[in-house]
């Protein structure tokens, strides 16, 4: 774990500074309003409401049980990102497992990057430093991917380069909530692989996909099997309904067409050249939202 080494020095000269005052010692001096973005100040873990936008739905009480230890032992090496509500109060933006542990491990304060940010901006930042920092499941990068596309109005292409990760990976993560509940289920509990699910994304039927996911589950089935197991289930389609791969400018119309859309786009064809064109949405608000968009 990234906090398990004692790099003093990572903490930054700001908070080297608190920590040899006096005021670092009891309560938290009000700090002035330009004291914000990367100067790192001790906060109160009491001064500290939780994020409502945290991704992240999911903590290993033993990974955060550890790292407690962690913190007992060596503090904490990477600070926490919190929001200035007024001069006693914070919201906190990133770190939530590092606060989690910072109690448990009987902390009063905490070191804090202290940032000024509207609830849109907060809620992007929140995403995308827990998407680089934090060791979140599939499921949940998925999850953080698809809030920053549909809550802070940002393309699939922008989206791509905020988090570091080409198009396609962005539009494998975010298909994955398109899988039935027990495969998102399997894959938060780490149960089945991203390979896993990506093989089951291209089983179309839903009974197909969970009666493939009881076999990994039973049979401990690599993704290599699942995938043999996939192709093996198409070839029983007829020919003239058999699902073929996509030439690249199919692919290509996919991403333009989701990233427009914002929402889960499928092509599908057949060996006879015809095919579909499928638009996920997810509500009636939703549905009229897609048609003005394909109307403008």
């Amino acid at each position: 774990m990234s906090d398990s080494h004692p790099k003093k020095k990572a903490l930054g000269r700001g908070l080297s500074a608190l920590l040899e005052s006096p005021e670092s010692a009891g309560h938290i001096r009000e700090l002035p309003e330009e004291y914000t973005a990367e100067h790192v100040a001790q906060v109160r873990v009491d001064q500290i409401e939780p994020n409502p936008f945290q991704p992240r739905i999911h903590f290993d009480e033993k990974e955060l049980l550890e790292l407690s230890g962690s913190i007992q032992a060596h503090g904490i090496i990477q600070p926490l990102t919190v929001r200035r509500i007024d001069a006693n109060r914070y919201q906190l933006i990133s770190g939530e497992r590092r606060l989690k542990a910072s109690i448990r491990a009987g902390l009063i304060q905490v070191p804090a990057y202290i940032r000024l940010a509207n609830d849109e901006q907060m809620l992007e930042m929140a995403l995308v430093e827990n998407i680089q920092r934090e060791d979140l499941n599939p499921l949940e990068i998925a999850i953080s991917f698809q809030r920053l596309l549909e809550e802070c109005q940002i393309s699939q292409e922008d989206l791509s380069r905020k988090v570091g990760k080409d198009r396609s990976t962005v539009a494998n993560y975010i298909r994955l909530l398109k899988l039935p509940t027990e495969i998102q289920v399997a894959v938060r509990d780490n149960l089945i692989t991203m390979g896993h699910a990506r093989a089951l994304i291209n089983v179309t039927d839903e009974q197909s996909q969970l009666v493939i996911l009881k076999k990994i589950l039973e049979k401990k089935l690599s993704v290599r099997e699942v995938e043999e197991a996939v192709r093996n289930l198409g070839k029983k389609g007829t020919a003239g309904n058999q699902k073929t791969e996509l030439p690249p400018k199919y692919e290509v119309a996919k991403l333009k067409l989701g990233d427009r859309l914002h929402s889960g786009v499928d092509i599908r064809l057949n060996r006879k050249g015809s095919g579909s064109l499928i638009i996920d949405f997810r509500s009636p608000d939703d549905f009229d939202r897609i048609m003005s968009k394909l109307e403008s």
